[in-house]
C-alpha cells in the first residue's frame, strides 16, 4: 500500500474494534463519545478503512491463503505441483478437500478474518450513521460508502468460497454471537442495495483527492462490483443436496440482475472516468505502484512492502535470488497449459499471461509443458528490489476496467441481442490485435450470428482476458459450465501430451538459447506450424523434451486436475474449528465433505 492512509498502524482502527473484538485487543472499551468525536470527524473516520484492510492483509487472510488458494484447477489456471493430489495444498485446488485441512482450519485464517474485517465495517457503518453528518459532509458520505463496499467485497469471496454463510450486517451482540449459515440469496439482495446507496456517497475516480488512488474506492468500482454480485445472484451454483441450480427468489431473476449489471457497467463506460491501456502496459502499470486511479485498475487490495504474496505466489518465478528481487518466490500457480494454445498467435494477451520460462541465477531458463508461469505479476517490473523473505507488497487488482467491458457485453447480448452488444466485445478484441483489424473484423462477424454464439465467445474471451487473475472459477459455476470446462480441459491436456487431436502438429521438444543481452530466452518450438527438424536445424545449443510427464509421477497430469466431479465441491467447507465454536449454529450439512 502506497499512500499515507495505510503506512502506520492508526489509533482509531483501534478503537473502533476494541468494544466488539476483545480477543484482537486488551485495551478499555471506549466510550460512545469516543465513537461520537470519532464517526463525526472525517479525519478520524477515515481510519475505519484501514481497520478493515488490516484484516484483508493478515497472514492467513487474502494474502497467504485466499488469493493463492480460491480460483485455482479450472480450465484456465492450475495449482503448479498438481500431480501431488494428496496434500493439503492439492485438496483446496482439486474439488475434495475437508474440514480439517491443515492449510486452513485455523481460528485466525480467512474465514474469521474475513469476519474481523465484516466487524469492522459494521462498527464504522453504524458509527457514521448514527453520529456523522454524511448526508452534508462529503467526506464521511466517501468514508460510509467505502465501508458498505469493503464490506461487500468480503461478503461476495465469502460466498465464492463457501456458499451459504452467516449473515451479519449489524455490530456482534450477546444475541447474535453465534448464527447460522444464511441463505445467500438473502446476502446478495443486502449487497445490491448497499452498493446502489454506496455508488450515491463516493465520488468518481480522480473526482476527489480520496478518489486520485486506486487504494481507495470509486464509484466506477462500486458499479462494477454491484454488476459482478448481480450477475453471481442471477446465475447458477451449488445449493445444498448438491442442487445446481438458479436462485428461486423473483427478486434475483436472471433479467433482473443482467439489467442492473448493464446499467451499471453502462453507467461507468459512459462516464468516461476511466480507459483501457495497452495488455501489457496494464500489468507493467500496476507493478509500477503508481496507484493512479482513471486508467483500467477499478481498485486494488492495499498490501505494503512488507505484506502480501501476490508475485510470491501468483508472479512468474525466480528459483534464486538476483539482481530483480531478493526472495526466490513466484510461481506456486500458473496457467493450465492449454491455454496458451488457446490464443491466436497474434493476440497480445498471450505471452504476458502465459510464460513458458522462470529466472535462474539471473537467466531466463525454459520451465516444461506441465509448469507455465503467470506473466502478468513480475519482480523484473518492480521499481524496487523485493528484500522481504516471505511478501513482495505489489497490490492485488481486484477489478479492472476490462471486465467491466465483458460484463456489459454478456448483459446486452442477453437482454438486447449480439448485435447491441457487439461494440462492448469489440473493444477487448481491438486491444488483443492492435495491428490486425482485419482478423477483428472476421471474429465480430462470426461470432454476431446469435445470442448463442456471442455467449460462447464471452465464455472464451474472459479466458483470455483475465487468466491469471482468478475470476474464472467464479465465472464457470454462474454459468453452469463449471464441470463441463474442466472435463474439456481434461482431454485436452491428454490430447496435448500425446501430440492428437487439435495438437497433432506440434513439435515434441523445444529448442532455446540465451539471447545476446546474457538473459532472455529465445525459445523454438511452442508454435502450430514449429516442426522438429527446423528446431534442430536451429543449432541452438539446447532442447528439451515439452512434456507433462516427470519420472516417479503417480498420477497423469490431466487427471490430477480434479479427483473427483467439481460440481460436487464448488465450495469450501466450513473448517471444523469454526464449526466446534459456533455453540452448534455451524455445520456442513447437505455437502459431500
Amino acid at each position: 500500500m502506497r499512500t499515507s492512509l495505510y503506512k502506520i498502524c492508526l489509533l482509531v482502527s483501534v478503537v473502533i474494534i476494541t468494544g466488539s473484538c476483545k480477543k484482537l485487543l486488551d485495551t478499555p472499551t471506549k466510550s460512545s463519545l469516543d465513537e461520537a468525536v470519532i464517526f463525526s470527524t472525517p479525519s478520524l473516520a477515515e481510519g475505519a478503512i484501514a481497520g478493515v484492510i488490516q484484516s484483508f492483509c493478515e497472514t492467513n487472510s487474502y494474502r497467504g491463503r485466499y488469493l493463492v488458494y480460491y480460483g485455482i484447477n479450472t480450465d484456465c489456471e492450475v495449482y503448479n505441483s498438481l500431480k501431488s493430489i494428496n496434500d493439503d495444498r492439492a485438496w483446496l485446488s482439486n474439488y475434495n478437500t475437508n474440514v480439517n485441512n491443515s492449510q486452513m482450519n485455523t481460528d485466525n485464517n480467512a474465514w474469521a478474518k474475513f469476519y474481523e474485517g465484516i466487524e469492522r465495517a459494521n462498527l464504522a457503518i453504524r458509527g457514521i450513521r448514527t453520529y456523522g453528518d454524511y448526508k452534508n459532509n462529503r467526506d464521511l458520505a466517501q468514508i460510509l460508502g467505502e465501508m458498505l463496499t469493503l464490506r461487500a467485497v468480503v461478503y461476495n469471496d465469502l460466498i465464492k468460497g463457501w456458499g451459504d454463510v452467516p449473515a451479519r450486517f449489524e455490530p456482534v451482540t450477546t444475541e447474535t454471537t453465534y448464527l447460522p449459515r444464511a441463505d445467500r440469496d438473502v446476502i446478495y439482495k443486502q449487497l445490491l442495495e448497499d452498493l446502489r446507496e454506496a455508488a450515491e456517497l463516493v465520488a468518481w475516480p480522480n473526482e476527489t483527492a480520496a478518489t486520485s488512488t486506486t487504494e481507495r474506492v470509486n464509484k466506477a468500482f462500486v458499479k462494477g462490483l454491484r454488476a459482478r454480485i448481480a450477475l453471481a445472484a442471477g446465475g447458477y451454483s451449488q445449493r445444498a443436496n448438491n442442487e445446481i441450480r438458479r436462485s428461486n427468489d423473483p427478486d434475483l431473476a436472471p433479467e433482473k440482475m443482467y439489467q442492473i449489471a448493464k446499467q451499471e457497467c453502462l453507467d461507468v463506460i459512459n462516464s468516461g472516468t476511466c480507459r483501457l491501456l495497452g495488455f501489457e502496459e496494464v500489468f507493467r502499470t500496476l507493478c509500477a505502484e503508481t496507484g493512479q486511479a482513471g486508467l483500467e485498475s477499478l481498485w486494488e487490495i492495499p498490501f505494503s512492502e512488507g505484506r502480501g504474496r501476490v508475485i510470491f505466489d501468483l508472479g512468474l518465478r525466480h528459483t534464486t535470488t538476483d539482481k530483480y528481487t531478493g526472495q526466490n518466490r513466484g510461481g506456486t500457480n500458473g496457467p493450465n497449459p492449454i491455454m496458451y494454445y488457446e490464443y491466436d498467435k497474434d493476440d497480445v494477451r498471450r505471452d504476458v499471461t502465459c510464460v513458458p520460462y522462470e529466472w535462474t541465477n539471473g537467466v531466463q531458463v525454459p520451465t516444461s509443458l506441465g509448469r507455465w508461469q503467470f506473466g502478468k505479476y513480475r519482480y523484473e517490473w518492480l521499481p524496487r528490489r523485493v528484500t522481504s523473505s516471505n511478501d513482495d507488497g505489489l497490490n492485488w487488482m481486484y477489478m479492472r476496467y476490462a471486465d467491466v467491458i465483458l460484463m456489459a457485453a454478456e448483459a446486452i447480448n442477453e437482454l438486447d441481442g449480439p448485435q447491441a452488444a457487439a461494440p462492448y466485445l469489440r473493444m477487448i478484441r481491438e486491444r488483443a490485435f492492435p495491428n490486425n483489424p482485419e482478423k477483428v473484423n472476421a471474429y465480430m462477424s462470426a461470432v454476431t450470428v446469435s445470442k448463442e454464439a456471442f455467449f460462447n465467445a464471452i465464455v472464451k474471451e474472459r479466458a483470455l482476458e483475465f487468466t491469471g487473475e482468478m475470476l474464472r472459477k467464479a465465472d464457470l459455476i454462474r454459468w453452469n459450465l463449471l464441470s463441463t470446462k474442466l472435463n474439456e480441459a481434461k482431454v485436452k491436456l491428454e490430447q496435448l501430451e500425446n501430440r492428437t487431436g487439435p495438437y497433432a502438429s506440434l513439435p515434441r521438444n523445444i529448442y532455446y538459447k540465451t539471447a545476446d543481452d546474457g538473459e532472455t530466452v529465445i525459445i523454438y518450438g511452442l508454435n502450430f506450424g514449429d516442426t522438429d527438424e527446423e528446431g534442430a536445424a536451429l543449432n541452438y545449443g539446447n532442447s528439451k523434451r515439452w512434456t507433462m510427464t516427470a519420472s516417479g509421477d503417480q498420477v497423469n497430469y490431466w487427471d490430477a486436475l480434479f479427483v473427483r466431479d467439481p460440481n460436487l465441491q464448488q465450495f469450501w467447507p466450513i473448517w471444523q474449528v469454526f464449526i466446534d465454536n459456533s455453540n452448534g449454529k455451524l455445520n456442513n450439512d447437505g455437502y459431500n465433505f
